[in-house]
């Protein structure tokens, strides 16, 4: 069937495809929150506990700053005391630097999804 001579196609506006590398901001599966909480940090298979705090947190997980380095793939529960709330995440890297007399930073990623366990609205994702 051949459309009346009064319908114009509509033109579609090409595709802009970027030749350079995606930045690590849009690499990110979920926005990042500068949020210190104090966390309570228990590696799994041990009995101390590690005090420390939050440096970024997402609804996947979150950038601790505890007092020792942890392995990558090491499995922890972390608390959130003003939440009492626990969940079970594990070291995603090596600990990138350590933040002097505080501890190491040490990126946790939950096992599960847990995304009101920081107690926070995350918008969704643009991409």
């Amino acid at each position: 069937m051949t459309p009346p001579p009064y319908v114009k196609p509509v033109a579609t506006a090409p595709k802009v495809v970027s030749t350079r590398p995606p930045t690590a901001e849009e690499r990110r599966r979920a926005q990042r929150a500068l949020l210190r909480i104090r966390v309570v940090v228990q590696v799994v298979g041990k009995a101390n506990t590690l005090e420390g705090y939050t440096h970024t947190v997402s609804a996947g997980g979150a950038m601790l700053i505890i007092p020792e380095p942890l392995t990558e793939g090491t499995i922890v529960i972390i608390e959130n005391p003003k939440a009492q709330g626990k969940v079970e995440a594990r070291v995603v890297r090596p600990p990138q630097m350590q933040m002097g007399h505080e501890g190491s930073l040490v990126p946790v990623e939950f096992t599960s999804p847990s995304p009101h366990f920081w107690g926070i609205f995350f918008p969704p994702s643009v991409s």
